[in-house]
């Protein structure tokens, strides 16, 4: 399912036009992405959790030439699948 599937599915069930749809998709993404730009989680009951992680610096090795590189650190989001979710891929 890609975002333009997605988009028909939400007008669809809630009986809405795809342009509405799409606006609240939209707002989710943003609410979501907004959050996590500033260090909370976001957590959809039954579905799952957002959070940012952070990984430390570390050395890494180049496979193809087997140099050493430094790989810096970052902040990198995450998601855990909720129970429901994960019954439901079972």
């Amino acid at each position: 399912m890609n975002r333009q599937d997605l988009v028909a599915k939400i007008a669809k069930d809630a009986d809405v036009t795809k342009k509405a749809a799409n606006l609240a998709l939209n707002s989710v993404i943003e609410g979501i992405t907004g959050s996590l730009e500033k260090g909370n989680k976001v957590s959809l009951v039954g579905f799952g959790t957002f959070k940012v992680n952070h990984r430390n610096a570390r050395t890494g090795v180049n496979p193809q030439t087997k140099a050493k590189i430094n790989i810096p650190a970052r902040n990198v989001p995450v998601f855990k699948a909720g129970k429901k979710l994960k019954d439901a891929v079972k």
